[in-house]
C-alpha cells in the first residue's frame, strides 16, 4: 500500500520533482521580457529561428520529422534555418548570423530514449551562451515539445577545453506553462496594424551568463 502511494504522489524529496526550475522572480523577469520582445517586431519583418543541432542528428533519419514536429509547434510563418540551410555556401560564422535571429531552439543528445536529459555539445553550448540573455532559447525533446531554457536545470560538463551542456526538463513540465506561452508569442510574427516597437531594455538579470562555472 504504501509502495502505490509513494508512486502516485509527487516525491517532495526530490529536487527533479517540480514543473520549473526557475524561481517565482526569475519567471516574472522572463515572462516580462517575452513580452517586451513581442512588442518590438515590426509588422511584416520576418521572424527567423535557428535550430542548432549536431551534424549526425541533421543527418539522421529522424532529422525531417522533427523538423517537421518544431515548425508545427513554434507560431506560423517563422522562418526556420539550421546548419546546412544557413551556412550551405559559406563557412561557419556563427557571431554574424545570431545577430539576426530572433530565437533558438536547441536539440541535445538524450540520456536514453524518452530521457528528460539533453547534452549539447561544446558548438551548441556556445550558441546557447550567445543568445539566451536576449532571445528565446527552448530545448526540443522528443516526449515534451519545446521547453524554455529557463524552465530546465543546467550542468556544465568536461572537458574543460571544450564544456558540453546538460539540461535537465522539469519531471511535471507543463505545456501550458506562462514561460512557454509567452516564449511563442516573442516569436509570433507581428500582423500588419499592430503597434509599432516600444523601446528596448536590457536583458533581465538572471539570463545574463546562467550557465557560467565557477572562475568562468
Amino acid at each position: 500500500m504504501g509502495s502505490m502511494y509513494a508512486t502516485q504522489m509527487p516525491r517532495h524529496d526530490d529536487p527533479l520533482d517540480v514543473e520549473t526550475f526557475a524561481r517565482p522572480e526569475q519567471q516574472r523577469r522572463y515572462i516580462a521580457a517575452m513580452h517586451r520582445i513581442a512588442a518590438e517586431h515590426r509588422p511584416g519583418s520576418p521572424v527567423r529561428v535557428y535550430v542548432s543541432a549536431a551534424p549526425k542528428t541533421v543527418s539522421g533519419t529522424n532529422w525531417q520529422r522533427w523538423l517537421k514536429r518544431i515548425t508545427q509547434d513554434l507560431p506560423d510563418g517563422i522562418e526556420l534555418l539550421y546548419y546546412r540551410s544557413a551556412f550551405a555556401e559559406s563557412p561557419y560564422d556563427w557571431d554574424p548570423l545570431a545577430s539576426q535571429l530572433d530565437g533558438l531552439v536547441v536539440i541535445g543528445k538524450p540520456k536514453r530514449l524518452g530521457s528528460r536529459v539533453h547534452v549539447l555539445g561544446p558548438v551548441a553550448r556556445l550558441e546557447l551562451r550567445s543568445l539566451v540573455a536576449e532571445k528565446p532559447v527552448l530545448l526540443f525533446t522528443h516526449n515534451l515539445g519545446l521547453v524554455p531554457v529557463i524552465d530546465c536545470k543546467s550542468q556544465v560538463m568536461p572537458p574543460t577545453e571544450a564544456p558540453r551542456l546538460k539540461l535537465i526538463a522539469p519531471k511535471r513540465w507543463n505545456r501550458d506553462s506562462t514561460t512557454l506561452r509567452a516564449a511563442l508569442q516573442a516569436l509570433q510574427p507581428a500582423a500588419h496594424g499592430s503597434r509599432g516597437p516600444e523601446l528596448r531594455q536590457t536583458a533581465p538579470d538572471h539570463l545574463v551568463a546562467p550557465f557560467a562555472t565557477k572562475g568562468e
